[in-house]
């Protein structure tokens, strides 16, 4: 028993992986070479992944939506665990990672459940509500620039069905947003928009402390 989440050693979080994590190979293609990047941090845990997928599972979810593609991975985890109908509909607006995002798409065969747009994601996100898509999405993703999250929310709380969910990364952000020493942009818009959603009655909330901090927002009927 413990009235607190462990702390997370190395060790431990390798026996996690040893024994709660059964990623694809694919999927472990695309992290070996995602790992090769630069910004290789942008992308997601495998037990982040898995977790997604799961949730995607349990909602009987066709119809999502992610901001933030980079190479793929949040996608590709989501695409697999879509029904063949399934759709997700991915925003990015880099084209040289959103490429190595296509190719293992393809090589997984879910290429015909992403939806690739590449431009600015707001774009995309109103473009879908004036074509009619208002409550008409399961799940949504935010992991994109940190200062966009507030306006991402509050149009995909538009798309998103009641009951649906929105699974928001990167919200403890290495725990700065809880570090008062931290006054950066980014620590700073994460705080606002954690501010924000724990007060919004449109939702169900819970942070968790999964990868860089994974906030679900439930939207309430």
């Amino acid at each position: 028993m413990s009235d607190r989440t462990l702390t997370l050693t190395d060790t431990l979080y390798e026996y996690i992986l040893a024994h709660g994590v059964r990623e694809p190979a694919i999927l472990a293609r695309l992290r070996a070479a995602t790992a090769a990047l630069p910004d290789a941090t942008m992308q997601i845990s495998p037990e982040q992944g898995q977790f997604m997928a799961l949730l995607v599972k349990l909602m009987g979810a066709r119809r999502c939506i992610e901001v933030g593609t980079y190479t793929g991975y949040s996608s590709l985890a989501v695409a697999l665990a879509l029904p063949q109908d399934g759709r997700i509909v991915a925003c990015d607006i880099n084209a040289k990672t959103a490429a190595i995002a296509r190719q293992f798409w393809k090589e997984a065969g879910v290429d015909a459940k992403v939806q690739l747009r590449l431009q600015p994601a707001l774009q995309t996100l109103q473009e879908l509500l004036t074509a009619g898509g208002a409550g008409r999405f399961d799940f949504a993703f935010i992991d994109a620039d940190k200062s966009g999250y507030r306006g991402y929310y509050e149009k995909l709380l538009e798309l998103v069905r009641p009951g649906g969910l929105i699974a928001v990364d990167n919200t403890l952000w290495s725990g700065h947003v809880a570090d008062a020493s931290h006054n950066d942009a980014d620590t700073a818009a994460l705080r606002a928009f954690n501010d924000h959603v724990h007060r919004d009655e449109r939702v169900d909330l819970s942070l968790l402390p999964v990868g860089d901090g994974l906030t679900l927002l439930r939207k309430r009927a």
